[in-house]
């Protein structure tokens, strides 16, 4: 069983009160991962000495913050000064960042220990963690299955007791898709509210920077350190950032939770349904109220997305081109031969059906067919939203249609591995608020994810009706066999 002290804020805690120190908290991470990571796989990048230098340094200057010694893991696509950031990506190998992203920044003045960076889908383009050039991560609830993605690694590290928390990013569903695969909680807020200078971009009006954590409140705590407006991201808000963790408690009476019933059916996985209707039991057992809402253009949300983020991903990739940085082919006799086969060399398959499929939406007498209203779709959809928020506080949908699914089985179908974000991917293309908590188990043990989307900028919202969920459900103590043949609860 996963106990209070292996939270961030358990941990936090007793740094702050002399408990523990910033030593000892990195010292158990970095153990557990040499002990058990050569089988799962979640780290690309160990930083022992690195992040041993960092929390003796904590201990020497009695560490305070809100997450005063905690350790952590970074998503391979997020900047790290003095640390390699590849996007799993051949074509970035060996990069090291000359500056930190602003959420590390932040993370580093509350106190936080880096310890390594986590394997994701090559550029965050993926649903299992299998398109890393680095190897693929596996689940350790079945390490015969995937652990979702793109942000797989960190779901894996924290779900496997590693760490206590990790950054991913999320421009589809790659934070709460793996957390839910794996058992954990993932948190994207609304976009605008966490920076994302520093972050290798792969949709930039998509991707996002949230937590995976073990609980609702550990999700609150990293996202009020993470949030705010940042001068060298134009499209953070302004809005003002409350203590989300302060806001969890108190009953849910006079919540109102809507069910787009609709959606919720055919492709859904009989143990998934089953189990997203005892949460909304549950949740009806708290005192909430669940009203059955209607989302008409949710069915296009899937084909709408793989629109807009492939054109992003043709136009942001543009600048991989073996001049600058990263990787240059060795067969280069042109300037146009070294483009095409430093671009050929250096990335993968997943990647290069992206870039393909958005610069053909983007071309001459195809942008206005496709790309354009795919866009005009996207208003529709947020429209949706705005108009089932009248009437209800958050929305609940299952995070993902099936369980984790087994490894190779839907790489070669790009068609069904993008319909493992059919419920995830209209909190991107709408820009708000989205979390994924445990909701129970399959027959054959796997670990099945409860999503809850709320208004704009009304995280509190939605943190608060997953911690009522959280606290009554219990779901969080439950461990991987992975760990818990390692001793871990």
């Amino acid at each position: 069983m996963a106990g209070e002290d292996q939270t961030v804020a358990g941990i936090a805690d007793a740094v702050a009160a002399g408990r523990l120190t910033a030593a000892a908290a990195c010292r158990t991470a970095l153990d557990a991962i040499e002990q058990r990571d050569k089988t799962l796989h979640a780290f690309t990048l160990v930083a022992r000495s690195e992040a041993l230098a960092r929390a003796e340094a904590l201990d020497r200057g009695r560490a305070s913050g809100p997450l005063a010694g905690v350790p952590v893991g970074i998503k391979d696509n997020i900047c790290t000064q003095g640390l390699p950031t590849t996007a799993s990506s051949k074509i970035l190998r060996g990069y090291v960042p000359p500056y930190d992203a602003t959420v590390v920044d932040r993370l580093q003045a509350a106190g936080a220990v880096i310890v390594g960076k986590t394997n994701c889908d090559e550029f965050a383009m993926g649903s299992s963690t299998e398109n890393s050039a680095l190897g693929p991560t596996l689940n350790p609830w079945d390490v015969t299955r995937t652990p979702g993605g793109s942000s797989g690694g960190s779901a894996v590290a924290v779900a496997a007791g590693f760490v206590p928390f990790a950054l991913g990013s999320d421009t589809g569903g790659s934070i709460r898709q793996p957390a839910g695969l794996c058992g954990v909680v993932g948190f994207k807020p609304t976009y605008g509210r966490v920076s994302r200078y520093g972050l290798l971009a792969f949709a930039s009006s998509l991707d996002q920077i949230g937590p995976i954590t073990r609980t609702v409140r550990d999700a609150a705590l990293v996202t009020t350190v993470l949030a705010g407006h940042d001068a060298a991201d134009s499209t953070t808000s302004r809005e003002p950032v409350p203590d989300f963790a302060a806001g969890l408690d108190g009953p849910l009476s006079g919540v109102r939770i809507g069910v787009p019933r609709a959606l919720v059916g055919d492709g859904v996985d009989a143990d998934v349904r089953r189990l997203f209707e005892d949460a909304l039991e549950q949740y009806r057992a708290l005192g909430a109220t669940l009203t059955d809402i209607a989302l008409p253009h949710a069915s296009l949300a899937i084909p709408v997305y793989y629109l807009v983020a492939t054109a992003e991903a043709s136009s942001n990739l543009a600048r991989y081109d073996g001049v600058r940085y990263g990787y240059r082919t060795a067969d280069a006799g042109t300037l146009r031969r070294m483009y095409d086969r430093t671009r050929d060399e250096g990335f993968g398959p997943e990647v290069k059906r992206r870039i393909m499929l958005g610069t053909y939406v983007l071309s001459a007498g195809y942008y206005d067919a496709y790309y354009l209203k795919a866009q005009q779709v996207r208003t529709l959809i947020r429209g949706d939203y705005e108009a089932a928020f009248k009437s209800v506080d958050v929305v609940a949908m299952p995070t993902s249609p099936t369980p984790a699914f087994a490894l190779g089985e839907k790489v070669n179908d790009p068609l069904q591995m993008y319909l493992a974000d059919v419920f995830t991917v209209s909190a991107n293309l709408t820009g708000l608020p989205a979390i994924s908590v445990p909701c129970g188990f399959t027959s054959g043990r796997l670990p099945v994810g409860l999503q809850l989307t709320g208004r704009l900028f009304d995280e509190q919202t939605v943190l608060h009706a997953a911690h009522a969920y959280e606290r009554a459900a219990a779901w969080w103590t439950a461990a991987p066999p992975v760990a818990v043949s390692a001793g871990r609860g």
